[in-house]
């Protein structure tokens, strides 16, 4: 009965499979879990690489721009952002690789899903809608003062920077948060994917 159920369990993952034993139909619902999980860990694989090339990025040009201090003040408010993430980053990352031992494959399931959750839906899910306009700003001023070779002060007070920004501003966020979105439904799509995985592991476990 319960290597029946497996199989109808496995038969909605892929429509093609034969008749597998249970241990086997076990291996290849922990190998197709362990994929899809894996999709999350290379997004935030991704984000760490990028923050520690941002505070990189940040580190030069702060030490080449030592007597500018509204440039020195952008650059600490996005280092500061960018560090959180990176912590964040790691926390997630090593949240979603450690393996406890002696434990079922149903409850490690069930732990990553909590986790998963509490970012895509969470208290702040939609966090992200107010950070990325900032984000956007103080890695734009960043990067593009510093490659004008002139001070904040005066790319601010020049009337073509200001309207190229403005000009790209617009741009630039509808770019950033069609990128996130899409990276947030195909993520949303994956959890839901594990989430119906448990579910029918759990009803399994019940009427076993």
């Amino acid at each position: 009965m319960e290597n029946n159920e497996l199989q109808k369990i496995w038969k909605t993952i892929d429509t093609e499979t034969n008749q597998k034993s249970m241990e086997e139909l076990n291996l290849l619902l922990k190998s197709k879990a362990k994929q899809t999980i894996n999709k999350f860990v290379i997004i935030t694989s991704i984000s760490v690489v990028i923050s520690i090339g941002m505070i990189v990025f940040l580190i030069v040009t702060s030490i080449n721009r030592q007597d500018d201090l509204m440039y020195l003040i952008n650059n600490t408010a996005l280092g500061i952002i960018t560090i959180i993430s990176l912590v964040t980053g790691l926390l997630s990352w090593y949240k979603m690789q450690n393996n406890k031992y002696n434990q079922s494959f149903k409850n490690w399931l069930e732990e990553r899903i909590t986790l998963l959750s509490a970012w895509l839906t969470g208290n702040f899910s939609k966090f992200y809608l107010l950070l990325i306009p900032l984000l956007y700003i103080l890695t734009v001023l960043s990067i593009h003062v510093y490659f004008e070779n002139k001070s904040f002060v005066e790319v601010l007070n020049t009337e073509e920077s200001v309207i190229g920004l403005l000009v790209a501003t617009p741009l630039g966020l509808f770019v950033s948060y069609y990128a996130v979105r899409k990276i947030r439904k195909f993520q949303s799509h994956n959890l839901e994917f594990l989430k119906d995985l448990h579910g029918r592991l759990c009803n399994l476990s019940n009427n076993s």
